[in-house]
């Protein structure tokens, strides 16, 4: 027992903190991902009530222009982690959404489990899926079509930002895989 317990006192040291020009590059970053995708929104989408602004988009900001190098931030993982999660948060909406508690959990539980099969595990993914579930009556009206628009367009809005914006200085690369 006392094995089990000694695991969660950890077993490395904190990572280094990184440089400014890390940080401002993590910012511009984020905030041209967002502010792309939000201004999809308003030309493409006007009577959504910003429908493309999903909130796993902000967790993958962080990943794809704060932590450019993780494997979980790299294209494969963000358009399929997204695109996949989205489509089993539907599916579970559908077969159900009137046990939201079991819509909920089925939708995150698979989607991780289906991420991981199909090598896409991108943590936002489990949002996108639970989004799909406990959205506004305007998320559940897009049904199978939330998969593309938002989830699959907005995360490809940010993946062109992140191939811009990370290539500029000479210090960041990415992506560090496709497939």
């Amino acid at each position: 027992m006392q094995d089990y317990f000694n695991k969660m006192r950890g077993s490395t040291k904190s990572p280094p903190r990184v440089s400014l020009s890390e940080i401002a590059w993590s910012w511009i970053g984020a905030f041209l991902g967002i502010s792309a995708v939000a201004a999809l929104n308003y030309n493409l989408l006007a009577q959504t009530d910003l429908v493309m602004i999903i909130g796993s988009f902000g967790a993958s900001a962080v990943l794809i222009y704060g932590a450019i190098k993780s494997p979980l931030a790299q294209p494969r993982n963000l358009i399929g982690g997204h695109v996949i999660s989205a489509i089993i948060g539907v599916a579970f909406y559908h077969l159900f959404g009137a046990h939201m508690w079991l819509a909920s959990s089925m939708s995150v539980a698979t989607a991780i489990a289906v991420m991981h099969a199909t090598k896409t595990l991108h943590p936002p993914g489990g949002a996108t899926a639970l989004i799909a579930v406990i959205g506004s009556h305007k998320v559940h009206a897009l049904g199978y079509l939330y998969a593309l628009v938002p989830a699959g367009l907005g995360a490809l809005v940010m993946l062109i930002v992140a191939l811009l914006v990370n290539n500029i200085p000479k210090t960041r690369k990415y992506p560090e895989f496709w497939f």
